[in-house]
């Protein structure tokens, strides 16, 4: 087992479990990504997904190991592998929220962009270091999350951000000392809202980032219509 998905009530945890390899994401956990995500996304009665790893980090990267010996096409199928399992997070129809301690890196980085939003431990760190890898990756969502030049920067020296630098740069939410805790107060507050209010939001978002402004206004009319139709108007759960 390369990935942990466990069911408590209305949270879900997905948990990256490969620690003797510092969670490093090889074809095995890409395709029990894309398996966990698959189950909870259709799951009514899942409110918010956490993602979080085991072991001293919560992810180190793509695992370089496995390429060893590999073709051209393999390389660039597990690639493909990867984008979906990524695509498949960031598609969630609920909140789903990363937990991250110690080193995300690479794909540790891709996985976690991927999610609504991140609470990191003081100790965290996020590095994107694949062109000093000699590959390319991670080249997409974190120039809209940061802006294109501090994306640059990360990319094409490798150096880190730490947890409270990251926090100033919008990559993080929250920087708390207890994961656990702090996993608690968010399923707390997300579960007090009104289900289909949260899965409309998160969808109006998501869209409305992509189009221009008047664009943006309609996804949000659509979004208040479909309300109106379920009989929310007066938000009511």
């Amino acid at each position: 087992m390369t990935v942990l998905c466990t069911i408590e009530g209305v949270a879900a945890t997905i948990t990256l479990d490969r620690p003797e390899a510092r969670n490093a994401l090889n074809l095995e956990m890409c395709d029990a990504l894309l398996a966990a995500t698959g189950r909870l996304s259709g799951h009514s009665a899942v409110r918010v997904v956490f993602v979080r790893g085991n072991g001293p980090v919560f992810c180190a990267g793509a695992d370089m190991h496995e390429r060893k010996g590999k073709s051209e096409q393999w390389v660039r199928e597990r690639r493909m592998r990867a984008f979906k399992a990524y695509g498949a997070l960031e598609a969630l129809p609920m909140p789903c929220v990363a937990l991250v301690h110690g080193a995300a890196i690479g794909s540790g980085v891709e996985i976690a962009a991927a999610c609504d939003f991140i609470v990191a431990t003081p100790d965290a760190s996020f590095r994107t270091p694949e062109a000093q890898r000699g590959t390319v990756g991670a080249t997409q969502r974190l120039p809209r999350i940061l802006g294109k030049r501090l994306a640059k920067d990360l990319m094409f020296t490798g150096r880190a951000l730490t947890a409270p630098e990251a926090q100033q740069a919008g990559l993080v939410a929250r920087v708390v000392a207890d994961l656990d805790a702090e996993r608690s107060r968010i399923a707390e507050d997300i579960i007090k809202a009104s289900p289909l209010a949260v899965k409309l939001a998160k969808r109006t978002i998501d869209k409305g980032i992509e189009l221009d402004p008047k664009g943006a206004l309609q996804a949000e009319i659509d979004a208040i219509e479909e309300q109106l139709a379920a009989g929310q108007w007066m938000g009511k759960a």
